[in-house]
């Protein structure tokens, strides 16, 4: 009688729940994040279940849930009791955590108002994962609105302001002329004698944003230009095809690495003829080492889930090894990177690192990089990723851990 007691109770306090798996069962991983961001928005609670079949959510059971589950093609199940603590014993022995996210983030694109459809991969997948963001560009920067926000996404960006480095292939496309015109307005505008040192301003403000606690991801060229930039500091890395002056003397021995995030003694390419800001960019895009699409992958590091379970929850995925892809910014030189960066993803085969984290004050910033996960070399002008044809995304699903990793209750860690 006692035990029948004491199951009929466990039933009780457990209540049923729902499990949206993350492994090859899922019919459309992207989604699957986009129904957790709702029920976050929606005030509940989700146990992220780390290394547990892909990294699972676990929810207390709503109509409303499956209704959403059912309608965006999201994979789902009840779970009993029973299954319920054979779950928790499963993950209390094996490398398995369990992260509760209690809130719904505010999310912020840093992107300029004529973005073009091939511009960001991070826009493509809350669009179709269904996620609420919002956009800011250089003047809501200026007006201090990035602290409204816990996450901040870099689009492909050049914060070195030499209109991403298009100047030998683009100088005489209608939308290059249109675009140097546009920064150089707003900068003007914004008090600034040229986009170049508008455009480190911009960077030393995120750089307080995370300070302060911000969540920062960026992508491709977004990750090192950001890094030089800081590393400038007031001198002038641009050559006078951008803003009429030479570039200050002797610029390469006065970088400063201790201002930046992520990387250390790199050398920055001024020419406006060579296609590539520094020797970060690994392989380089003035030279670049294309296996090809069917040799290209990385490798996830493989985290203990209890000790570190921040780059665990960054690296959920349903497969290991995810196919490699090219950008501006196609990847990082591992010697170029500070000691003390988390490397979460990279070429056994090579120098490149692909996916990285850090801390900086009281926030933190990942580094991926690369330019469109589903297509392998991204070319100005070519339509955007259809993610419908690509909903179990390894190289997606990247993107969108970092959206909730903002949403975790934080936990000491044990090392």
């Amino acid at each position: 009688m006692k035990i029948l007691l004491c199951l009929f109770t466990i039933t009780i306090v457990l209540g049923q729940k729902i499990l949206i798996p993350m492994d090859q069962a899922q019919n459309d991983h992207l989604k699957a994040y986009g129904v957790a961001y709702l029920i976050l928005k929606n005030n509940i609670n989700i146990e992220w279940l780390l290394n547990y079949h892909g990294g699972s959510f676990l929810i207390d059971s709503h109509n409303f849930i499956e209704t959403e589950c059912r309608v965006r093609g999201v994979t789902y199940k009840r779970i009993n009791s029973m299954d319920l603590l054979n779950i928790y014993a499963t993950v209390d022995q094996s490398n398995m955590d369990i992260i509760l996210l209690e809130k719904e983030p505010k999310i912020a694109i840093y992107t300029p108002p004529n973005k073009q459809p091939w511009d960001d991969a991070v826009t493509l997948a809350l669009t179709y994962a269904e996620v609420h963001y919002e956009t800011l560009w250089d003047a809501e920067v200026h007006l201090g609105k990035l602290s409204d926000f816990d996450w901040l996404h870099l689009h492909h960006e050049d914060f070195t302001g030499q209109h991403g480095k298009f100047y030998r292939s683009h100088r005489n496309s209608k939308w290059y002329k249109n675009q140097k015109i546009q920064f150089q307005d707003l900068a003007s505008r914004l008090g600034y004698p040229s986009v170049h040192e508008h455009k480190k301003a911009v960077t030393r403000k995120i750089k307080d944003f995370v300070k302060d606690g911000g969540f920062l991801f960026a992508m491709c060229s977004a990750t090192d230009s950001y890094d030089i930039a800081l590393a400038m500091g007031n001198l002038d890395g641009v050559e006078a095809v951008y803003d009429g002056t030479p570039t200050s003397p002797g610029i390469q021995d006065n970088l400063d690495y201790t201002q930046c995030f992520a990387f250390e003694d790199f050398k920055i390419i001024p020419d406006p003829m060579i296609y590539e800001f520094s020797d970060i960019d690994f392989p380089p895009s003035n030279n670049p080492i294309a296996r090809g699409a069917k040799a290209d992958y990385f490798t996830l590091f493989e985290f203990s889930a209890k000790y570190d379970p921040v780059p665990t929850m960054l690296t959920q995925n349903h497969v290991p090894i995810i196919k490699g892809f090219m950008g501006q910014t196609t990847g990082f030189r591992k010697d170029k990177i500070k000691k003390h960066i988390v490397i979460m993803g990279e070429d056994p085969a090579s120098d490149q690192v692909k996916y990285l984290h850090g801390n900086f004050g009281k926030g933190t910033f990942t580094f991926y990089g690369g330019h469109d996960p589903e297509d392998y070399q991204h070319f100005v002008g070519d339509p955007p990723t259809d993610l419908t044809l690509h909903r179990n995304s390894p190289g997606y699903r990247l993107i969108l851990n970092n959206i909730l990793f903002p949403a975790a209750r934080k936990k000491e860690r044990k090392t």
